[in-house]
Parts: C-alpha cells; sequence; structure tokens
C-alpha cells in the first residue's frame, strides 16, 4: 500500500471530492436498485454549506492524489461522521480505516461526548470495517415504510433485533 496521508480539505480539493461524493451517492442508490439521478454529484455543493459542518478532510496519496474524503458535523457535544468514502479502487486498503482515525481524533480535540455514523444497512462491508473500528454502540434504529407500487429489484438483506425480523 502507497502512503497514505489524511489533511484538510482544500478549495483546490473540489473536483475530487464531487467525485468522491458522487461514487458515494452511486453506491448508495445501487444498494437499492434506485438512480442517483442526473447529478450525483450536487449532494456535495449543499454539504459544503452546512452550519454544522465542523471539519472535512481528505486522504491522499502520492500516486493517485485524492483517495478519501470524511466530515464532521457537530450538534453541541455530539458528532456525526458524513461521509466517509473511499475511491472504490482503495477499498479494503486501510484508507476507511485512517480516515476514521483521524476524525476521531478531531472529534477527542473537540471534547465530543459521543461521535456518530449511520451506514446503510445494506452495506456489510461498510458495517464491518465500522465495527473493527470500535463503532459498535448500538445508538438508533431507523425504520423505513417501502411504498413504491413494485416491489425493490434489490434482494432483501435479513436482520434479526430484538428477536424481530428486518429486511436490510
Amino acid at each position: 500500500m502507497t502512503d497514505v496521508v489524511v489533511r484538510p480539505y482544500r478549495p483546490g480539493d473540489h473536483a475530487a471530492g464531487r467525485a468522491l461524493w458522487v461514487e458515494l451517492a452511486e453506491r448508495r442508490s445501487g444498494l437499492y436498485g434506485q438512480s442517483a439521478g442526473p447529478d450525483p454529484g450536487a449532494g456535495f455543493e449543499d454539504y459544503l454549506t452546512r452550519l454544522d459542518l465542523s471539519g472535512i478532510w481528505v486522504a491522499e496519496d502520492g500516486e493517485n492524489g485524492v483517495i478519501g474524503l470524511v466530515g464532521l458535523l457537530m450538534q453541541g457535544t455530539s458528532g456525526e461522521v458524513e461521509p466517509i468514502v473511499v475511491a472504490t479502487q482503495r477499498r479494503g486498503s486501510g484508507v476507511g480505516a485512517a480516515l476514521l482515525k483521524h476524525v476521531t481524533g478531531e472529534a477527542r480535540k473537540r471534547s465530543l461526548a459521543r461521535l456518530t455514523i449511520r451506514p446503510e444497512s445494506r452495506n456489510v462491508e461498510a458495517m464491518k470495517s465500522l465495527h473493527a473500528a470500535g463503532f459498535d454502540l448500538l445508538s438508533a434504529v431507523e425504520l423505513s415504510l417501502d411504498l413504491r407500487p413494485a416491489p425493490s429489484t434489490v434482494d432483501d438483506i435479513e436482520i434479526d433485533l430484538h428477536g424481530l425480523r428486518f429486511r436490510g
């Protein structure tokens, strides 16, 4: 693995950050068999203007440039990791772990009491990585009712929680 450096986001990182946002939007929509929309990178522009955004950091290597992005949202003494994304070709190489380690350190510097992250329930790879990074406190569950007339074209993942079966 090429050495990865995590550093603060700079305006010159905009194109790379937007491209990573597109990867994230397409991955999230693909998990549920939906379209990412006509401009999946547009959400990045909105994200950059959030009032609760406390910091953005990028992971870069000398060979490929910016290959990952993580952000920290703050509300009082709580923080949320949003987003965390690693370029497809570098997933599974420790880049995400480096980003999580960095944003966790930043949350500690800010004396936050809790740091949360909300992965998609179908993203088993992300769930395993986050659990390995120490995110093992189940703090909330969000349930949805699928109101579309046709059933999802993506296979459901079954999850058991408190003796109840849920689709992921």
